[in-house]
């Protein structure tokens, strides 16, 4: 499935802009549609069809993935979090919209998700048994014991400077961006009716990608630009954040990235065939620039 097809989708899903509601819509439109590398919901798709599904049937939890993944960046750029001007090279929701209508337009991405996992069209390709699973995952992963787990660990960490212990980053990683990683692997296996096999091997793809990706970040907030990122650069070192980079320095970090992609692609071996799209997927996640 193309690029093209999922922001389609996307765009699908979202609730028609009446008179009442269009202020908010628009901001959600405008964050979902903002571009991007569209990870997650093709980590679905692929999964999906390794495991012997469909995309078209995944299409919808792919579709959610990237909902929840968009109202956390909105909410990520608010002055209360992160307080950033750019975003995938264009101004932050926040910015556009004001600070009230950005954080109700990451609310009603949160909600839409589960509304899009939960509709008619997720049921009639894949069965309510599927849909609820993959709800509860995706809930799960960006819960309190995943995604907001990991962004109050975040928090709390901003005062302690660089001081704080490369395990509970990486705790705090595994979480923040890990976790939902994690629920777009595993809704794609859901969706294929895969084995419990298949499913931890997804998993463990997701957790070693999830901290490569985390780690290359890192890199490139010190390594990067503005214009090829998208985004201001530096942040981290301002803000006195710890990172890989501030605890391991910039050569272990490619080597720690490096070994994770590695893990990755081992973790593959179940699957008899077709794993070739993910495979490079992984290589080019620790090898890009942006």
């Amino acid at each position: 499935m193309t690029l093209s097809e999922i922001e389609k989708a996307l765009v699908s899903f979202l609730p028609e802009k009446d008179e009442y509601i269009k202020t908010v819509v628009s901001a959600m439109e405008y964050s979902l549609t903002a571009g991007g590398k569209r990870i997650r919901p093709m980590l679905t798709l692929q999964f999906a069809k390794l495991c012997g599904g469909s995309e078209e049937c995944a299409l919808p939890f792919a579709c959610a993935v990237e909902m929840i993944h968009t109202y956390s960046l909105i909410h990520d750029d608010l002055p209360c979090m992160d307080d950033d001007d750019l975003r995938r090279g264009k101004p932050t929701n926040h910015k556009v919209f004001g600070e009230a209508a950005a954080v109700l337009a990451g609310d009603a991405l949160l909600t839409l998700a589960f509304e899009t996992v939960l509709s008619e069209k997720a049921a009639a390709l894949n069965g309510f048994a599927k849909c609820a699973e993959a709800g509860r995952v995706l809930a799960s992963c960006a819960g309190a014991e995943g995604m907001i787990g990991g962004q109050i660990i975040d928090i709390e960490s901003e005062n302690e400077a660089r001081s704080i212990s490369l395990e509970r980053l990486r705790v705090m990683d595994e979480k923040k961006t890990g976790a939902l990683i994690k629920a777009a692997c595993l809704m794609g296996c859901i969706s294929a009716g895969a084995d419990e096999t298949q499913k931890n091997a997804a998993a463990r793809y997701a957790e070693c990608i999830g901290l490569a990706f985390q780690i290359v970040d890192d890199m490139l907030d010190v390594t990067s630009d503005e214009a090829t990122l998208g985004k201001p650069i530096g942040s981290d070192s301002a803000n006195n954040k710890s990172t890989y980079v501030s605890l391991l320095g910039l050569d272990e970090c490619k080597k720690l990235a490096s070994r994770l992609t590695d893990e990755a692609i081992s973790s593959l071996s179940v699957f008899s065939n077709g794993a070739e799209d993910l495979t490079a997927l992984a290589l080019s996640l620790r090898d890009r620039n942006q």
